[in-house]
């Protein structure tokens, strides 16, 4: 079986998508219908813009869901079993099991980095990756320090990201040295993300969300709150809305994905961070990256 995944946030690099604008007469159309919808050039920003422009919060997400779903678009020849995103890849994910139209989808992207945006400017806040250490130590050491702390990304074995208060996240790394981690590194990331500190962007977003039309999906979406697939379209949008302050469950996704049959996974979009996490979790399943 067929497992499409989709990157996220800091997947993005400059030019990206335009070999596929430059050969690819649907993928030009969908290119100019996404300018149209955001009623701004974003593909000159992302062709030719430097990283300094597409790090933009209001160009980043959109930037990457775009080249994901113009992507997943094209590739006629394979068709998807399963799919599933890494945190902002969800929105893709949905775009490319038909349970979202292109244009819906990038309204509620952009709509989202809007809230967040604005969620992370209300709080002195930071992630951090934490390498070389289990899960239940990590859990253990965020629960028992001051102040929000919280895992946000189950990414892979040996890799997890936390996130919370600045103070909190730099005592909880200092912890998790001295407790064995390879590496505590704090991210250059704006805020917050996957915490109870994005609890502010999730009123309105919810209110977007139940405003967009969803339909049944052609397959499993493995989502990040549950790490299980569904295709119920009311749970497709409470599991969105969860997912602002719940952490993204990637390594168990991926688990759940190879025990109910993938046996390929394709990443779909820009770089190859999935790719790699997927040969940490496991390597017997071949994962690839798509060009076309």
């Amino acid at each position: 079986m067929k497992a499409f995944i989709f990157p996220g946030q800091g997947s993005q690099f400059s030019g990206m998508g335009f070999d596929l604008y430059e050969k690819n007469e649907k993928a030009k159309s969908l290119f100019h219908t996404a300018n149209n919808v955001l009623k701004f050039d974003i593909t000159r920003i992302m062709f030719e813009g430097s990283e300094e422009d597409l790090k933009q919060t209001n160009v980043t997400q959109p930037a990457i869901f775009i080249h994901s779903t113009i992507l997943a678009s094209c590739m006629h020849d394979v068709m998807p079993d399963m799919v599933a995103g890494h945190s902002l890849g969800e929105f893709s994910a949905l775009v490319a099991a038909n349970a979202l139209s292109f244009e819906d989808g990038l309204r509620l992207v952009m709509k989202r980095a809007e809230l967040m945006h604005i969620a992370c400017q209300k709080h002195n806040s930071t992630m951090a990756a934490i390498i070389g250490l289990d899960i239940e130590t990590i859990n253990e050491v965020c629960e028992e320090t001051d102040g929000i702390v919280v895992p946000a990304n189950y990414n892979s074995p040996g890799q997890i990201v936390i996130s919370g208060n600045r103070k909190a996240v730099e005592n909880a790394c200092n912890t998790l040295s001295e407790s064995g981690a390879k590496r505590a590194l704090i991210l250059p990331v704006a805020g917050a993300f996957h915490s109870p500190l994005m609890k502010g962007a999730e009123k309105e977003l919810e209110e977007a969300i139940h405003k967009t039309e969803f339909k049944k999906p052609i397959c499993p979406i493995y989502q990040n709150v549950c790490a299980k697939g569904v295709l119920i379209e009311n749970e497709l949008k409470q599991n969105l809305i969860k997912q602002l302050t719940a952490p993204v469950k990637w390594q168990q996704t991926i688990e759940h994905m190879i025990h109910d049959g993938a046996t390929e996974f394709f990443e779909v979009g820009p770089g190859n961070v999935l790719t790699g996490l997927n040969r940490r979790i496991n390597r017997n399943i071949p994962s690839k990256k798509v060009n076309i």
